[in-house]
């Protein structure tokens, strides 16, 4: 399902803020609270809005290490393996089939370097990695996205 315009403006107010009044974001695009209640009620029933959640800033966790790795799997690996093999870590906070080489590459936020090298042991010992290689990051430069959508 492709958003119209006003259903557009009305999920990227939501991801700046999910928990903004109906009556806010109606006088944002222009509707009354009644009619944005409509169409987010229609968006989730369709399924173009899939939840509503909370984003943490990993240092308030105490999480400030960073790192990607990209995980090489072993033959006929299927996404799904790895997502479900995956989000029983809660130091990942991204991971995606990618082009290339690797078949996934995996957003890591650790507390310090032991922490993600725990991680990094862990993730390398499932059943379906092969091998892994990681980068860590030293200073992100420019962070345009959150919750996967443009805002």
């Amino acid at each position: 399902m492709r958003l119209n315009k006003l259903d557009e403006r009305i999920v990227h107010a939501l991801a700046e803020d999910a928990r903004r009044s109906f009556a806010d974001i109606g006088s944002e695009v222009g509707l009354s609270a009644p009619a944005v209640k409509r169409r987010v009620d229609r968006l989730r029933a369709e399924g173009a809005i899939t939840g509503f959640t909370v984003r943490v800033d990993p240092a308030a966790l105490g999480w400030e290490t960073e790192g990607f790795v990209e995980i090489y799997c072993r033959h006929k690996t299927s996404p799904e393996d790895i997502r479900r093999g995956l989000s029983r870590y809660p130091e990942v906070v991204s991971a995606s089939t990618v082009t290339g080489d690797a078949d996934a590459l995996v957003q890591v936020f650790a507390s310090d370097m032991r922490h993600f090298e725990r991680v990094l042991e862990q993730i390398a010992g499932e059943p379906y990695v092969e091998r892994t290689k990681s980068v860590l990051v030293l200073s992100p430069l420019l962070r345009r996205f959150s919750s996967g959508a443009p805002g």
